[in-house]
């Protein structure tokens, strides 16, 4: 089963997914993960985002990216500048691994704009196993280390 998200968010700004069970017996692969401005195609409205997914709550809405950072689970750059010169490009990476816990979405415009920007997220959704739930329930409570 795929489920999907979707909402609004200004930059710099965090918001949280609700996913947890009681039981952590639901587990979630991304599949999808978009963004697009509030303003497509507007004339004199460029942006440049960067939104990611984490397993955590991140202390900040940055365009920073750090692979190496075990809580961070996709990121998504678009970058459209409305011209035929610079034709609209996104770069989506995400990693491939199950979670069951509430994940975040955050959005940072690269260059300092104010543009509000909308996300799309697909998970599809996993029956877990107990000794799978367990894994990700403590991957989770541990940051992902």
């Amino acid at each position: 089963m795929i489920k999907s998200f979707r909402g609004k968010l200004a930059p710099a700004q965090i918001k949280r997914i609700k996913l947890g069970t009681i039981r952590g017996e639901i587990g979630y692969t991304i599949k999808k993960f978009q963004l697009i401005s509030t303003v497509p195609g507007e004339s004199g409205k460029s942006v440049e985002y960067v939104g990611k997914l984490y397993s955590i709550e991140p202390p900040t809405a940055d365009a920073a990216v750090n692979f190496d950072d075990p809580t961070l689970l996709g990121v998504v750059h678009l970058q459209d500048q409305h011209s035929a010169d610079n034709p609209a490009s996104q770069v989506i990476i995400f990693d491939n691994v199950k979670f069951n816990q509430d994940i975040y979405v955050t959005l940072a415009d690269a260059d300092g704009d104010t543009v509000e920007g909308n996300y799309y997220v697909e998970l599809e959704q996993h029956r877990l196993s107990l000794n799978e739930s367990t894994v990700a329930t403590l991957k989770d409570m541990r940051g992902r280390e």
